[in-house]
């Protein structure tokens, strides 16, 4: 299902900034967009207590996200500017409109779309990690993005009860937009 027949309007931008492995950024730049829409309708039919209706309506309409495909060396790089880890690890997640207790919006936003994030994946670490569960390098990477979306929009996975309610709408997700290992 594409994002457009979710009813979806934000967009994810792709980018690749990473020589290692190929990668086919215009087809990922759909699969990404149709998992956002995915993730809008999941959040629709499964309201999360730090959304609204009406700021998920916003997000799915507007919201945009960017992601950037890296190496481990890179990811390294940023794992330490901004974690304080001297690691490459799979994904880093950067909110824009999330400071960890609600929703703001730029108080100019408007009609316009709007950076809901940024996202980072590392290809190198998503292809041993794939590898490692038995699955695609391409479910790896759907479940990432996924997994980064969601810290976008506030979630996390610290207590128990925030790691099932996150893990179970990452599985939905993945279900729903045919991503199986």
């Amino acid at each position: 299902m594409s994002s457009s027949e979710l009813g979806a309007m934000g967009a994810v931008h792709v980018s690749n900034k990473q020589r290692k492995l190929p990668i086919d950024t215009k087809q990922w730049t759909e699969t990404m967009n149709t998992l956002f829409a995915e993730i809008c309708r999941n959040l629709r039919s499964d309201a999360a207590k730090h959304i609204s209706k009406k700021h998920l309506k916003i997000i799915s309409e507007r919201g945009s996200i960017e992601l950037m495909f890296v190496g481990n060396k890179k990811i390294q790089e940023l794992n330490q500017q901004f974690r304080d880890k001297d690691a490459a690890t799979d994904v880093l997640s950067f909110p824009l409109i999330f400071d960890g207790e609600e929703v703001n919006f730029p108080p100019d936003f408007g009609q316009e779309t709007f950076e809901l994030g940024e996202i980072v994946i590392s290809l190198e670490r998503a292809q041993e990690q794939a590898l490692d569960f038995g699955h695609s390098l391409d479910r790896e990477i759907a479940f990432l993005f996924v997994h980064g979306v969601l810290h976008v929009l506030g979630f996390d996975h610290i207590t128990k009860a925030q790691e099932k309610d996150m893990f179970s709408r990452q599985k939905l997700v993945l279900d729903a937009a045919g991503v199986s290992r």
